[in-house]
């Protein structure tokens, strides 16, 4: 696949690692410009790029900035996208550590919603939640082949199903299991502070933490 990934920080850097060595062909861009990626873009071969080209002929696109940045990415970033073009979503909501009062995500609206109302007004783009709830590293140093009795299950969360079969997909290729973890209005569930953030088990694991999450946001994860 085409994958265009918008954020090169610890996650948008591995995914992309990940992604290459997988043999997709990736397309990366951050905030400060493709110069500051030249590294990275030889370490893995991804084309670094300007933030408004991320997207250009993708096929999927990964979004994973801080939630602040959010309404500061470039206007119309995923236009040239046809419709039905798979999104993912990894962002979180930090309040107190980073983000600040986001007043809409407060009152509930899941953050992937969230993002999705700013960076997709029109609602063309079939979006996803996923990647996070585990750690940087762990999308390199835990993978494991199928069968394999410590092979981790990360959450996948969107309206569409066969958007969130394609994601599945991809993490099973990347050495992980999927669970599904309902719709962008259930993504609640993934959010920090729920048993299943950060959490390290099966899917069957993985599947009884999203059951028992909490509906108000944690004390800790609010501003």
């Amino acid at each position: 696949m085409d994958i265009g990934i918008i954020g090169a920080g610890n996650i948008g850097g591995n995914l992309a690692r990940s992604f290459t060595g997988l043999g997709h062909r990736v397309r990366i861009a951050n905030s400060r410009g493709p110069e500051t990626l030249a590294d990275l873009a030889e370490e893995t071969g991804a084309v670094a790029v300007p933030a408004g080209e991320a997207a250009q002929g993708a096929d999927l696109v990964v979004v994973t900035v801080p939630q602040k940045k959010v309404p500061d990415l470039p206007a119309g970033l995923l236009d040239a996208l046809p419709d039905g073009t798979v999104v993912i979503d990894t962002g979180n909501y930090y309040p107190r550590e980073r983000d600040g009062l986001i007043a809409e995500i407060e009152a509930g609206t899941p953050e992937t919603v969230w993002a999705a109302q700013h960076l997709d007004p029109a609602g063309r783009l079939r979006w996803v939640k996923a990647f996070n709830g585990i750690q940087a590293e762990h999308l390199l140093s835990a993978t494991r082949p199928v069968g394999d009795m410590e092979r981790r299950a990360l959450p996948v969360a969107a309206d569409d199903e066969e958007a969130k079969a394609t994601v599945i997909a991809l993490l099973d290729e990347m050495g992980f299991d999927g669970v599904d973890g309902g719709s962008l209005a259930d993504s609640w569930r993934q959010q920090p502070g729920t048993p299943v953030y950060g959490a390290e088990g099966s899917a069957e694991t993985i599947t009884a933490a999203l059951a028992a999450a909490p509906r108000e946001r944690p004390t800790d994860f609010r501003a």
